[in-house]
């Protein structure tokens, strides 16, 4: 009689996978599956594939495949039609100013910096994510923007009228004041745009350019240390708090440790982008003449009074901290 039991209860297990299965997720990313965010949201799963002893599975969807660009991503985490997703900072502007800050031009030198004024905020992060049903993750930062074009930007002349792409509110309104003609396009749409000529240039990173192949189209990459840009990955915070507190103190834990690899990875990442524009033919342009910059550095000024008008006292005592400590 118990031997029979035994097997009954066997077979009921067998028949019940659902009761022993992982809590599944989604994670959404517009970028391509070769670029620094996916390669650090690949990290993260690894992270909590591990640290969760495999209760926790997560699927990475990159190139917008789910049909979310970083402009859907908000408010597709808040509704949980996607539990996680990697969103461009700049993109959620229109949500709360505070996340065009990690794109203000030249307000940043180097990745040190970078990270400094992203430590420094991320309390002000943290709060508009969970006043909407979120949490912040961790920070996925961009090697410094730069210039992609058919022939050489390096002087006022050569961007008067450009028909350039940016990724945010900041880009535009520097490089119209700038002289050119700037066009905001979210990543999916960039490609697209430079095969049918609506866009001569792009404002975008080395890094970018390399996983979308830009050399198929552009020749030419200007070095303007423009800025070092943020996305941010988020989740839906029902889904997060539906997990057992040790998978929560996972994925927190795994969440720190792709931060640290994140801002270490962007340190390096430059060097091995150069080669293989170098590789593709891509003239890339350094040491750019003094007057160029000069030209970019004063067209930027306005944003960053705008942002400062925008984001009031948060903003201030955002940039009074990090001028005290950079």
């Amino acid at each position: 009689m118990y031997f029979s039991r035994l097997l009954l209860l066997s077979a009921a297990f067998s028949q019940a996978p659902f009761a022993l299965s992982a809590t599944t997720f989604d994670f959404s990313n517009e970028y391509n599956a070769t670029s620094i965010h996916a390669e650090g949201d690949k990290y993260f799963i690894n992270q909590v594939s591990q640290l969760t002893k495999g209760d926790v599975d997560i699927t990475l969807h990159t190139g917008g495949s789910l049909g979310f660009k970083s402009t859907d991503n908000f408010y597709a985490v808040a509704d949980d039609a996607v539990q996680i997703a990697d969103t461009l900072a700049g993109s959620m502007a229109g949500i709360d100013p505070i996340f065009l800050l990690s794109s203000l031009p030249f307000v940043v030198e180097n990745a040190d910096q970078a990270e400094q004024l992203y430590q420094i905020a991320k309390p002000y992060y943290q709060k508009v994510f969970a006043q909407n049903g979120q949490i912040l993750l961790y920070a996925s930062p961009w090697p410094a923007s730069g210039i992609w074009s058919k022939t050489p930007v390096t002087s006022k002349q050569e961007l008067t009228n450009l028909k350039i792409r940016t990724y945010d509110k900041n880009g535009t309104l520097t490089l119209r004041e700038a002289g050119a003609a700037p066009v905001k396009l979210s990543w999916a749409d960039v490609v697209p745009q430079l095969s049918t000529g609506g866009i001569q240039a792009v404002l975008t990173s080395a890094d970018a350019g390399a996983s979308g192949k830009f050399w198929e189209h552009l020749d030419n990459y200007s070095a303007i240390q423009y800025a070092i840009p943020l996305n941010m990955v988020h989740m839906n915070k029902e889904e997060f708090d539906s997990l057992s507190t040790a998978n929560q103190q996972s994925i927190l834990k795994a969440a720190e440790l792709t931060d640290k690899h994140n801002w270490k990875t962007v340190r390096t990442r430059v060097a091995s982008n150069y080669q293989d524009l170098a590789e593709h033919k891509v003239v890339i342009h350094q040491n750019l003449p003094d007057s160029f910059i000069s030209l970019l550095q004063e067209a930027a000024k306005p944003s960053l009074q705008e942002w400062l008008e925008d984001t009031g006292q948060h903003g201030k005592n955002i940039m009074a901290e990090f001028e005290q400590n950079k």
